[in-house]
């Protein structure tokens, strides 16, 4: 006896739900990997501008003292 299409309905959505968690949970896997991804992406770019920061500063600090050193020799002629 041939099963009725309302009897094979119930079964393939059952089927299809577990095919779809599957996928979700493949998706899901991926999503994560990018976020790690962008994090690290994010802890090296704020390192590189904190170490830009210092950079610039240190060379500000070192302008400035040049800057003393010339008005100062400046001022004694």
């Amino acid at each position: 006896m041939a099963a009725e299409p309302k009897d094979m309905i119930v079964p393939m959505l059952k089927e299809m739900r577990a095919e779809n968690a599957a996928l979700h949970g493949d998706t899901r896997k991926r999503l994560d990997k990018i976020e790690q991804a962008k994090k690290g992406f994010r802890n090296a770019l704020a390192a590189d501008s904190l170490m830009s920061k210092m950079m610039i500063g240190d060379w500000e600090e070192r302008i400035e003292a040049l800057e003393k050193k010339v008005r100062k020799l400046e001022s004694s002629k």
